[in-house]
């Protein structure tokens, strides 16, 4: 029985496209960890979706019998940013012959699908981190020149976020290159439970150390020497559903296919976003 494209493309699409989907949001670390939540939909590039927050009131104090019998109100104040969809994440396979993309479709741990996730996961990743801007007012949050991340530094980091009021309903990040990682590794006022005990949770598959507030990770798509710490709103990431395509290259006069992943969406620094998020960097 000869092999359909269409009906592999169909099949690939239902199979692969959830998994894409929920990789994106999961395994990856920056893009894993920034806030994802938004209003609206994205079903084509340009498609524009909101982020809002309503403005904290102020409250008051009387004392009874003194007035307390009235109350002031705040009109209900909203603020929001609109992120566009413009940009197109795309990973794309040649195969000389369709039944090797079939081949493909039901394997719990197809190479192809996770070589297809890995390259958008680090184009996202590349993508999120060309974002990065924090605030260089007084308190400044970027940190220079910083050749040994130890525990002195990381306290300068938490001050740095207590004094710019992160919330602290969320937790806070700390994406550090392997050699920052290993900086804290060596401290043992870090490492050991004994002097800083508490859950480790796992965060993209791996451990987290949390200290002072941080849940720490190593990523190593970094340079030498540099780090972000972070509250995720300080970025919102919004993304569409996967789209596969298949299709054949005889109009290339060429044999073969090819299969392309591709992926809409955009980001935008948050709501005050500059000021919650803290780079550090040695040169």
């Amino acid at each position: 029985m000869k092999t359909n494209i269409a009906d592999v493309e169909k099949q690939i699409q239902m199979f692969w496209a959830p998994i894409f989907k929920d990789e994106l949001k999961e395994q990856t670390l920056l893009p894993g960890l920034v806030n994802k939540d938004y209003q609206g939909q994205i079903k084509k590039g340009g498609d524009t979706v909101r982020v809002s927050q309503i403005v904290r009131p102020t409250a008051s104090r009387k004392t009874i019998g003194s007035g307390s019998d009235v109350f002031e109100t705040t009109k209900l104040e909203t603020r929001y940013i609109d992120i566009k969809a413009d940009q197109r994440f795309i990973a794309a396979y040649e195969f000389e012959d369709l039944v090797d993309i079939q081949s493909q479709i039901g394997d719990q741990n197809s190479k192809v699908r996770q070589s297809l996730m890995e390259a958008l996961e680090i184009e996202i990743n590349n993508y999120l981190y060309s974002l990065v801007n924090p605030s260089t007012s007084n308190p400044d949050h970027v940190i220079n020149g910083v050749t040994d991340f130890n525990a002195a530094q990381l306290i300068a980091c938490r001050k740095l976020a207590g004094a710019a009021k992160w919330p602290k309903g969320q937790g806070w990040y700390a994406l550090l290159d392997p050699s920052y990682h290993s900086d804290l590794l060596s401290s043992q006022t870090l490492i050991s439970s004994d002097y800083t005990p508490g859950e480790s949770p796992a965060i993209s598959g791996q451990i987290t150390n949390k200290r002072y507030g941080f849940n720490i990770l190593e990523d190593d798509s970094r340079d030498t020497d540099t780090g972000l710490l972070f509250h995720p709103d300080f970025l919102h990431l919004v993304t569409g559903e996967p789209e596969i395509k298949i299709s054949d290259l005889h109009a290339n006069k060429q044999f073969g296919y090819v299969m392309s992943v591709n992926v809409i969406g955009g980001a935008k620094t948050g709501i005050d976003g500059d000021k919650l998020h803290i780079r550090v960097y040695n040169t």
